[in-house]
C-alpha cells in the first residue's frame, strides 16, 4: 500500500513560513506531481514526506499511520534525487545492491532483486559497468533502479531529469511513466516543467509560494483552473489575459482564453491586431499579435498558416472556451 496524506501541513524556517496547511489525499498506486515556479516549496512539500526536513505542524500519514516522528529509513519510501548520487567506484550491480546490503539482506536474495530490476530497467547488458561508462539515461535508470529493489511503498521523484538534455527527458519521461503504470507503486513527483507534468500525472498539485492552489487531474486543471495563477502556469504557449472591459464584459475582471481557442480572421469581424511575430513549426504556427488595449495576445494555428509579421488579423475567441476572473484572481464561476 501507498496511501499519502497530508494534513495541515506547515513547515517554517524561523519567521518564513515556506509550506502553509498543506492538505492533501494522495491514492494508492497513483502518480501525483508537484509542479510550480522555483521557490513556491514543492522540493521543500516531498522532503517533508520523505522526512529528510522535520514538520513544523500537522500530520503525515502514510497507509494511515502518523509517521512525523518516524526517521526516513523507516517511512518504507525511495527518493530519487536530482543527481544521480552513484557511487562511481562501484558498478552498476554494486550501486543498485547497495541499500539491500546494508539492510544486510542474504546474498541470493540481493542477487536476484537486483536482475529482475535490471531486467525491468534495460540495464543487464551494464551490470558490471562503471557509472562513468554510462550515458545519462543509463545512470538515471540505475538511480531508479537502486530505489525499485527496495520495494517501498512509494517512490518520491525530486527533478530526476533536469540534468539530461531534451531528447533524453522526452525518452526518460515516457520509461518513467511506463515504469509506474508496470509497478503500480505510488509516486510523487517534482518538476518544474509543468509539460512533464500535464503528460505524466494522473493528477497534478499547483503549488504557489508555499500554498496548494489546485489539486486534479491535467485535464481538469486544463479546462477548469481555479484561478489566474493555475490557468497562467498550466498549459503551454500560457494563457492570454485581457481586461473584461476592454473585451466587452465590464462586470468580470480579467477574461482568460488559450491561444488554441483563438479563431483567425481577415473579414473585420472579433478583435482587431496585427501580427509582430509569426513562427511557423509546420505542424503548428504561433502568432503573436499586437491587440492594442488588449495587449499582445498569442494564437495558435494547427498547421501551416500563410501569415507574416505586419498582416492585419481579427481574432474571435471561443466563447464557450473562455475562462473569468474576479478582481481578487479567482475563477467565476457560471451555472
Amino acid at each position: 500500500m501507498g496511501q499519502i496524506t497530508l494534513q495541515g501541513v506547515r513547515k517554517s524556517f524561523g519567521p518564513v513560513n515556506i509550506i502553509k496547511d498543506a492538505n492533501l489525499d494522495i491514492e494508492n498506486g497513483s502518480f501525483v506531481v508537484f509542479v510550480g515556479p522555483s521557490g513556491c516549496g514543492k522540493t521543500t512539500l516531498l522532503r517533508l514526506i520523505a522526512g529528510l526536513e522535520d514538520v513544523t505542524g500537522g500530520q503525515i500519514l502514510i497507509d494511515g499511520r502518523n509517521v512525523v516522528d518516524v526517521p526516513p529509513a523507516k517511512r518504507g519510501l525511495s527518493m530519487v534525487f536530482q543527481s544521480y548520487a552513484l557511487y562511481p567506484h562501484m558498478s552498476v550491480r554494486g550501486n543498485i545492491a547497495f541499500g539491500l546490503k546494508m539492510a544486510g539482506l542474504p546474498r541470493p536474495e540481493i542477487n536476484r532483486k537486483v536482475e529482475a530490476a535490471a531486467a525491468t530497467l534495460n540495464l543487464t547488458p551494464y551490470l558490471d559497468r562503471k557509472p562513468r561508462e554510462l550515458s545519462g539515461g543509463q545512470r538515471q535508470r540505475v538511480a531508479i533502479g537502486r530505489a525499485i529493489v527496495r520495494e517501498p511503498k512509494a517512490f518520491l521523484f525530486d527533478e530526476p531529469l533536469s540534468n539530461l538534455d531534451a531528447a533524453l527527458r522526452v525518452q526518460m519521461r515516457l520509461e518513467v511513466t511506463k515504469l509506474q503504470k508496470q509497478l503500480a507503486t505510488t509516486a510523487v513527483y517534482v518538476t518544474h516543467d509543468q509539460v512533464e507534468a500535464m503528460t505524466m500525472a494522473d493528477k497534478i498539485v499547483v503549488l504557489n509560494a508555499g500554498r496548494i492552489e489546485q489539486y486534479g487531474s491535467p485535464l481538469e486543471l486544463y479546462e477548469h483552473p481555479a484561478n489566474l495563477f493555475v490557468a497562467g502556469f498550466i498549459g503551454s504557449p500560457k494563457m492570454n489575459f485581457v481586461p473584461g472591459e476592454v473585451a466587452g464584459e465590464a462586470g468580470v475582471a480579467i477574461i482568460g482564453i488559450r491561444p488554441e481557442h483563438l479563431k483567425i480572421g481577415k473579414d473585420g469581424d472579433g478583435w482587431p491586431g496585427r501580427v509582430s511575430v509569426a513562427e511557423h513549426l509546420g505542424s503548428d504556427t504561433f502568432l503573436y499579435v499586437e491587440g492594442g488595449k488588449l495587449g499582445t495576445l498569442t494564437v495558435r494555428y494547427v498547421g501551416e498558416l500563410s501569415l507574416r509579421a505586419g498582416d492585419r488579423v481579427w481574432l474571435t475567441p471561443d466563447p464557450a472556451r473562455m475562462h473569468r476572473f474576479n478582481k481578487e484572481g479567482s475563477v467565476i464561476r457560471t451555472s
